[in-house]
């Protein structure tokens, strides 16, 4: 088998990952080797598809300021954020959003030729810097096209990472399935720095793009590192109805209303201070709330909506700041939102949980690092505020990417490989799996998770139903036994990669049930009709689930607390 050296291996290749990229090849001057790892072709990650704004204080003179940036982050986190992070995000995002103007995002202007900040939910000022509602496309292309000043890495495009391997604690190799060739081999390197990405497509009405299935956390988890806060899945309030694509938040914050089936905008009885501009869990329980009242508009395949307004926005105001939210509802649904209201309703959106990793992004293995949506440090709690992801993406990549550097600059040794752990996943993999003749056809399986999340893990959750789930998920791994893959060919079986991701999403739902079902608790994302209230005594505390012996283990470790105590909270 072959093995293939870098210095380093960044996997996935979104925003964290780019960013990570630039900032080693800049504290290397160039010389450190990188290997760069996507399953898409690299400029079609996910992260393109972020649309409203990144986060950061930039108008300290016009009343924001550091402080209050992260008031809004710890109290929109259901005070499961960890406060020293918070803090450290808040600090670097500014220095971050000067950097990718340097380096040519074209950010949306003022009339003074300062960058636009629009609102967005939760935040008590407009810090959301927009690319018009093309932000995460723009950011992207600035990082790229910096990274390929360097001639110092190596991409792997549409290979499909299989197993992380560990030797003694420490990172040795990856895995890898080259889904062009058809080969199966190992990258190494010194260190590793996960940014895979979130794991979305566990529900089936969601707004990510089809290839986010979790493999990032899947490996991790399996090969022995921590998920922390799995439970913690957030729902976005505007999803567009039927296909689950994403209405930013920018249309709220451009001043669009939520009406339900009386014309009411109904955000006033649940945030009458921020309307709809309250954090999203909020909003997505408000939407849920008047749709299960019957205040709901009737929707395709049971999914009852209720109605995004911007018409009164006018047309010069949605064509220059919503472009594309008018491109998208003209071209999927035949409707101008310029004229008409958009149908809408809670989705699957982002995931606060991920690896476990420190403040600095490092995980408990000496020299793996996570960063972006596939990372937890902490810092979004329970629920992440609106344009704060793309934000910790940015800052992530660069912190990791430094303290990888730093890490190389000290001229560690690799970790010696262990050949039985690859050959028996290689086994695994084309000696089992795909030789498999067996009656159960995995894209069903994974039909049938997807709609089993949608009910078991939605908006508002209870424990009868959460466990119900799990054993529903312990019935499909069962089934998933007995698959058999049509295509039995090596070179873009596709069949293959769409079994491996749905081995991974079963694990990864089982994870967050099995996690939320031991949440006695009402907490950001994750609400539960039957325990409505927040339990501080309880469980101000993080979830931390590792896998033991194929079933996963739950343990719970505090939030640092260093500036707020708890309140209530109220918008």
């Amino acid at each position: 088998m072959q093995q293939i050296n870098h210095d380093v291996i960044i996997l996935g290749t979104g925003l964290a990952g780019l960013r990570a990229a630039v900032e080693i090849s800049i504290q290397s001057q160039g010389q450190c080797d990188i290997g760069i790892v996507s399953k898409v072709q690299i400029m079609r990650s996910h992260s393109v598809c972020a649309e409203g704004g990144t986060a950061a204080v930039m108008r300290p003179e016009e009343g924001d300021s550091l402080e209050l940036h992260s008031w809004d982050t710890v109290k929109g986190a259901d005070f499961l954020a960890d406060q020293d992070t918070v803090d450290r995000f808040v600090q670097t995002s500014p220095k971050e959003i000067r950097l990718l103007e340097h380096w040519g995002v074209p950010w949306s202007r003022r009339e003074d030729g300062r960058i636009m900040q629009r609102p967005f939910g939760g935040h008590s000022f407009p810090r959301a810097c927009m690319a018009a509602d093309k932000t995460g496309f723009f950011e992207m292309q600035a990082l790229y096209d910096t990274l390929v000043k360097y001639q110092n890495f190596k991409r792997y495009d549409e290979c499909f990472v299989t197993s992380l391997v560990l030797e003694g604690g420490r990172f040795a190799g990856l895995t890898l399935f080259d889904a062009p060739t058809g080969e199966f081999y190992v990258l190494r390197g010194k260190a590793l720095l996960f940014a895979s990405g979130g794991l979305g497509n566990l529900y089936g009405f969601t707004t990510y793009s089809q290839t986010v299935t979790g493999d990032g956390q899947a490996i991790a988890y399996r090969a022995g590192l921590t998920l922390e806060d799995p439970e913690f899945l957030q729902f976005h309030p505007t999803g567009l109805v039927p296909s689950g694509i994403l209405m930013t938040e920018a249309c709220r914050g451009e001043g669009g209303y939520l009406r339900n089936n009386k014309g009411e905008r109904f955000m006033e009885k649940y945030a009458p201070k921020m309307m709809e501009l309250a954090p999203r869990d909020i909003v997505s329980r408000s939407e849920m709330t008047e749709i299960l009242e019957g205040r709901g508009f009737s929707g395709p395949d049971g999914l009852d909506f209720i109605n995004l307004d911007l018409t009164h926005l006018g047309a010069d105001r949605i064509n220059k700041r919503l472009p594309l939210i008018r491109e998208v509802c003209m071209k999927f649904l035949g409707i101008d939102p310029i004229t008409q209201p958009i149908p809408i309703r809670p989705v699957a959106h982002y995931s606060m949980g991920g690896i476990e990793a420190d403040i600095n992004g490092r995980t408990r293995s000496e020299n793996i690092w996570a960063a972006g949506e596939v990372a937890c440090h902490s810092m979004h709690g329970a629920n992440r505020l609106g344009c704060n992801s793309t934000a910790e993406c940015i800052v992530w990549g660069g912190i990791t990417g430094g303290e990888i550097a730093k890490y190389l600059a000290k001229k560690p040794k690799s970790a010696a490989l262990p050949d039985l752990k690859v050959a028996d996943e290689e086994k695994r993999i084309f000696g089992g799996l795909l030789q498999q003749s067996g009656s159960e056809n995995p894209a069903h399986i994974r039909r049938e998770l997807r709609t089993l999340m949608d009910q078991h893990a939605g908006v508002y959750r209870t424990g009868p139903s959460m466990k119900q789930g799990l054993e529903k998920i312990a019935g499909l791994r069962e089934r998933f036994k007995k698959i058999s893959i049509q295509d039995k060919s090596r070179i873009y079986n596709t069949n293959l990669i769409q079994a491996l991701e749905t081995e991974n999403m079963l694990q990864l739902a089982e994870v967050l049930l099995f996690a939320g079902l031991a949440r006695e608790e009402s907490r950001g994302g994750h609400a539960r009709t039957d325990f409505a209230k927040r339990d501080d005594e309880k469980f101000l505390s993080h979830s931390m689930v590792s896998f033991n012996g194929g079933k996963p283990k739950l343990q719970y470790k505090p939030v640092t607390i260093t500036n707020w105590k708890p309140v209530e909270r109220k918008y």
